[in-house]
């Protein structure tokens, strides 16, 4: 029986992370205009730039999906019925919503747009899935809390042409299917309307209420106990049960991102997902090299979340909240001018240091910087000026739309 090949779904929070997802092997990305999307900290695109990320998706065989995900209030709604006719206009692939107001809007504003269920709508069983296909959703996005168990049992009673996505990849929430109050709470910004706080990443005491100011030594280490911080999601081990679940779409979190992080779990995840689905014997022999690669971009430790039931005190970290860096992101390569590469620089680096070009077919090339020019032509010594365009001398060995980075020691 031939293996069904799932969709591999990529976030991107801008333009240049859109094109970095698809070259490195996205299906499909998801993203979020500047409005009525939950990462309304994230770059986003404006309407210019997601006419052109959808045509550049297209032309590549892939797909974009658009979050229309905030719980709406009474004076959204307005807003949110000329987002939608803008998105009509626009075309993309499928618009994610968790609510039902909207969810009706869009029907009847854009029908001929594919419409799926946003993990906000705590969707943890067969009978939600299949009320949301009665109203004409195609996908349903799985709540994180779900094991690959109840994935499969919702599987075996939808119809075959319904379509399942879940999270294989990044940030979990401290909160059920992330509906979480905390970021309104102390900060007055809504997590469901876009703009969480991530307070679960905080530091926290316990206080006792009559002892005022003192602090319970619960913690750790000196820093205090982060009670609420979850390790971050990682299958990449995994992908044969995710499969055999019935899942249709592996969905990567992370629309805040950058083009680096992006690039290292597409690319990670398509080799290993087109392995498995060539050779169960090759998966398994290049395990050692997703998990190397897979590391290579910042995380929290990983943990398989709820997929094999519910997990232990080892999903969560009680002793810091800070992520593991293993390399740092340089720039993309934007284009050729005289044996020079065109980049437009993230962090410093400097001429004679030694870097990885990061390319989308698995290989990472080691080159020594010859030379950088800014835009002038003037030779510099080094690149401290995040943004600035630069010309960079790298041996001739990189092409366009290949990541630079840098290992840290």
């Amino acid at each position: 029986m031939e293996r069904k090949r799932p969709e591999l779904l990529i976030p991107a929070s801008s333009l240049e992370v859109l094109k970095t997802a698809v070259i490195f092997g996205a299906d499909a990305v998801y993203i979020g205009g500047e409005a009525f999307g939950l990462r309304a900290k994230a770059k986003n695109f404006s309407k210019d730039d997601m006419r052109e990320g959808i045509a550049f998706a297209h032309e590549h065989g892939a797909k974009v999906h658009v979050t229309v995900n905030i719980l709406a209030h009474n004076d959204d709604l307005p807003g949110v019925e000329e987002y939608l006719k803008e998105l009509k206009e626009l075309k993309p692939d499928a618009l994610i919503i968790a609510d039902p107001a909207i969810f009706e809007m869009a029907k009847e504003i854009c029908p001929d747009i594919d419409r799926h269920i946003s993990t906000q709508a705590n969707n943890t069983n067969y009978g939600t899935y299949l009320f949301w296909w009665k109203q004409g959703a195609k996908r349903v996005v799985s709540a994180r809390e779900l094991s690959l168990k109840e994935i499969r049992e919702i599987r075996d009673r939808i119809p075959e042409e319904m379509e399942i996505e879940s999270f294989i990849h990044g940030a979990m929430c401290i909160s059920y299917s992330g509906r979480c109050l905390l970021s309104n709470y102390f900060t007055g910004r809504d997590a469901n309307q876009g703009a969480c706080t991530h307070p679960c990443r905080w530091k926290y005491a316990v206080v006792e209420e009559k002892r005022p100011g003192e602090y319970l030594p619960v913690y750790e280490n000196e820093r205090g106990t982060y009670i609420f911080n979850s390790k971050d999601l990682c299958m990449i081990g995994h992908i044969p049960e995710m499969i055999d679940a019935g899942i249709d779409s592996f969905k990567i979190e992370g629309r805040m991102k950058t083009a680096l992080y992006v690039a290292t779990v597409a690319r990670t995840y398509r080799k290993a997902i087109d392995d498995y689905l060539e050779n169960l014997d090759k998966y398994e022999a290049n395990m050692p090299w997703y998990l190397d690669q897979i590391s290579n971009c910042t995380y929290r430790q990983f943990t398989t979340g709820f997929y094999f039931g519910k997990p232990d005190e080892e999903a969560q970290i009680y002793d810091n909240n800070t992520y593991i860096r293993e390399y740092t992101y340089l720039g993309i390569i934007g284009g050729e001018r005289d044996g020079l590469y065109r980049i437009e620089q993230r962090n410093k680096f400097s001429v004679g240091e030694t870097i990885e070009i990061m390319k989308p077919n698995g290989e990472n090339i080691q080159v020594t910087v010859q030379k950088i020019l800014d835009e002038e032509g003037q030779e510099m010594e080094s690149a401290p000026h995040s943004k600035q365009v630069l010309y960079v001398d790298l041996e001739g060995k990189a092409e366009k739309f290949d990541i630079l980075r840098r290992a840290e020691e």
